[in-house]
């Protein structure tokens, strides 16, 4: 099932399920998401997308693809390398990105798959970890990257959280219509060229890793995003670097999830 979160024709924000033969309404979902999902015979035309979770906490990963630690030059983590960035950051699909008015010359894209907790999470076994997934959805960890690595002496959360870097959708697909979530093919496509192409085999953290991990530091609440790190192809390992500019569109696609687009301005 896809799930989408939206805002109807009278000014209701909703979740519903996609239709793709329907783009343009929705069957509503009444009730909690997290809990017995009860799809109504209620039909509501979509005015606009929203991110389709508003998550307690945004929790993202550093250096898991092994291509693109060797593209960074930096050796591969003993653990999961752990940051979070501010649940403000938090956009939908086709809703603008901004190049901050604070400053970024610097402005870098990053595909990545996001992981939908259901349930809460703590101590969890990587063998029992699948039970704790709602679903799954395309992500963009946008960074500014002189602020990560430079005006904030590696100290990533601030870079990574400027508003509107946290694009997310444009649905949220629930895990049983994924297969293997750790064999997903993942591209970047920046106005229409492709600049990232891996898949998630190449994660060196597989998902039940990664949620096993984390819970063992955090509770993981219901609607957590985890987004579990971005291929090779990034902008500012090109020589020249690529960073994004205003005007640009840039599009994260995910296997078997879906595409989120967004448009790129200056604040």
């Amino acid at each position: 099932m896809k799930i989408i979160r939206f805002l109807s024709q009278s000014g209701e924000k909703l979740y519903g399920v996609f239709n793709p033969d329907m783009p343009d309404e929705a069957k509503v979902i009444d009730g909690d998401i997290f809990g017995d999902i009860e799809i109504s015979e209620r039909v509501e035309r979509i005015e606009k997308l929203l991110p389709p979770i508003s998550p307690p906490n945004i929790i993202a990963l550093g250096l898991n693809y092994g291509r693109h630690a060797d593209e960074t030059g930096v050796g591969y983590p003993e653990m999961p390398v752990m940051f979070l960035k501010a649940t403000s950051s938090v956009i939908g699909h086709d809703a603008p990105i901004l190049l901050p008015a604070a400053g970024s010359d610097e402005v870098d894209y990053e595909a990545e798959l996001a992981v939908i907790i259901g349930k809460e999470a703590k101590h969890v076994l990587p063998g029992a970890a699948e039970k704790y997934v709602l679903g799954y959805t395309c992500a963009n960890d946008i960074s500014a990257r002189d602020w990560q690595l430079h005006k904030q002496k590696n100290q990533w959360a601030r870079g990574k959280s400027f508003d509107t870097f946290c694009p997310i959708g444009p649905y949220l697909v629930t895990k049983e219509e994924v297969a293997n979530a750790n064999r997903l093919r993942v591209r970047s496509v920046l106005n229409g060229e492709v600049m990232q192409d891996s898949n998630t085999s190449d994660m060196l953290f597989d998902i039940a890793a990664i949620i096993s991990n984390l819970s063992c530091s955090m509770t993981l609440l219901p609607g957590t995003v985890i987004l579990t790190g971005t291929p090779e192809g990034v902008g500012f390992t090109r020589i020249p670097p690529v960073f994004l500019k205003d005007g640009d569109i840039i599009t994260v696609s995910i296997e078997n999830i879906g595409e989120l687009t967004n448009p790129v301005k200056r604040e």
